[in-house]
């Protein structure tokens, strides 16, 4: 068993330790004003030099100044600004960069304390397409962009960032960089200290409280199902068929191997009317760091009623989007969708880690680990989450790690559903149901479990006769 270290602190130098190579460390970076403080530099110039401008033009090369390769999908740059007014919304546009558009994302932030100069920020990152930098190499441009959505002029000369005269490359210490979560350049205006970020993820407590549910129950309206803080779904919306309901009442319990289980319904008659989705979720976003596991059974075609309809089964954790592309959203999902969809003609299991997204027009920033083949039956699925990243096992076998830059970056919920993504697949007006069935959840607080002390911990709480226990705190 490895355990996550408990205070910001530690975490961070441990991420700084795995991403600079197993260097070690005398003690957490100080703001950086030079390439000799820090394991990275930026440098800045700007293309649009006026105090006024119909767009403002960043551009950066970031350059590795340490002694080990840098991944910078693990990096973040902070430029600061004023907004023009207190409801003015940005664009962020990438016009070209040597290591590919595709590999940078550009996210808008609001400062917590507004000084004369900024109250806004420009997040940009990168991908783990965008790769690592070598020692003494630099990323080459990123010729950056934002402006106002209503496209009217800007003014950059109030902003904390902007420098008129810097119209080639140097080093710029008034935006600021973090490597996986701690500041390492720049000194940014007061309110945003890049050297103590916030972390909301690491609340008070020295790991191990643990979730842990047999899913014992009578019914989706059993007391106790809601005292143990579960919801189960009832609202209209996405994601799935336009116009189909979520219905509480397809949420059943019964036995299964003389274990009670948790059985979720989906239906369709081929119309948006005639569909149900389910969904049962915990109450509380308290879960960040530590282990997942839940015991699921997959199906891959209806108990009744012509197959082929593109059903997604899950398991995941997540949080709520608070704006298109916000950089601390977070979603861990194991999707099962036996009749394919997404593009794909047949079964397949993904495993996505999330960074962002925006829905309209679609952009998504997540890594996924897939296999393609069937899954129909019970299956033993963990995630692990700490400072090194996400790791998927199916079934005692490791399916998937993903990068640190997808850590969560606030705490979240953990869901079951099973929902239809369209109603393409199969045009029959024939009705059918698909089952999806939980036997168990567990969550252990910031502590990694590796499969058989999963199986372990639950074979423990069965022979005690324990069948709810959850002591992980609310941060």
């Amino acid at each position: 068993m490895r355990t996550r270290p408990t205070g910001h602190r530690a975490r961070a130098a441990l991420a700084l330790t795995a991403l600079l190579g197993g260097a070690a460390l005398t003690g957490l970076p100080a703001p950086a004003a030079n390439a000799a403080d820090g394991p990275l530099a930026v440098q800045y110039r700007t293309s649009a030099a006026g105090a006024t401008a119909d767009q403002s033009e960043p551009w950066f090369k970031v350059r590795n100044t340490g002694s080990a390769p840098l991944q910078l999908s693990q990096v973040k740059i902070r430029y600061y600004f004023k907004a023009d007014a207190q409801d003015t919304v940005y664009r962020f546009a990438c016009s070209w960069a040597v290591v590919g558009c595709a590999s940078v994302t550009g996210t808008f932030g609001t400062l917590p304390t507004p000084t004369a100069t900024a109250d806004r920020y420009l997040e940009i990152g990168f991908t783990p397409s965008a790769g690592t930098l070598a020692p003494g190499a630099d990323t080459g441009d990123l010729q950056l962009r934002f402006h106002r959505a209503d496209w009217r002029t800007l003014r950059q000369s109030d902003d904390y960032s902007f420098g008129a005269a810097r119209t080639s490359y140097a080093d710029w210490d008034k935006v600021t960089a973090r490597l996986a979560g701690t500041g390492v350049w720049g000194v940014g205006p007061e309110g945003d200290d890049p050297t103590d970020p916030t972390d909301p993820t690491d609340p008070p407590g020295e790991g191990g409280q643990t979730l842990f549910d047999d899913f014992d129950y009578g019914s989706h309206t059993d007391p106790d199902l809601t005292a143990h803080g579960w919801s189960v779904r009832s609202n209209a919306g996405g994601p799935g068929v336009p116009g189909a309901t979520w219905d509480p009442s397809k949420v059943t319990f019964s036995s299964s191997g003389g274990n009670s289980v948790m059985d979720l319904e989906t239906s369709t008659a081929g119309t948006g009317a005639s569909t149900t989705h389910t969904e049962v979720l915990t109450r509380s976003m308290k879960f960040a760091y530590g282990t997942y596991a839940a015991r699921v059974r997959f199906s891959d075609a209806p108990v009744s009623g012509p197959d082929g309809d593109r059903v997604v089964q899950t398991f995941f954790t997540i949080n709520d989007l608070k704006a298109p592309m916000a950089d601390d959203y977070a979603e861990y999902d194991f999707e099962y969708l036996p009749n394919g969809g997404w593009g794909e003609p047949s079964s397949i299991l993904y495993t996505t880690s999330w960074e962002t997204y925006d829905p309209d027009p679609w952009q998504a920033v997540n890594q996924h680990s897939e296999s393609r083949r069937s899954f129909a039956g019970w299956h033993d699925l963990v995630v692990t989450i700490d400072a090194s990243g996400i790791t998927y096992y199916v079934d005692g076998s490791h399916f998937g790690t993903h990068d640190a830059a997808f850590l969560p970056e606030r705490p979240m919920s953990i869901n079951f559903n099973q929902w239809l993504i369209d109603l393409e697949g199969q045009s029959s007006t024939t009705p059918r149901a698909y089952h999806q069935q939980v036997d168990y959840v567990l969550h252990v607080k910031d502590e990694v479990l590796t499969p058989a002390q999963v199986t372990a911990k639950i074979d423990a709480y069965r022979a005690s006769g324990t069948s709810f226990v959850d002591e992980v705190p609310t941060p």
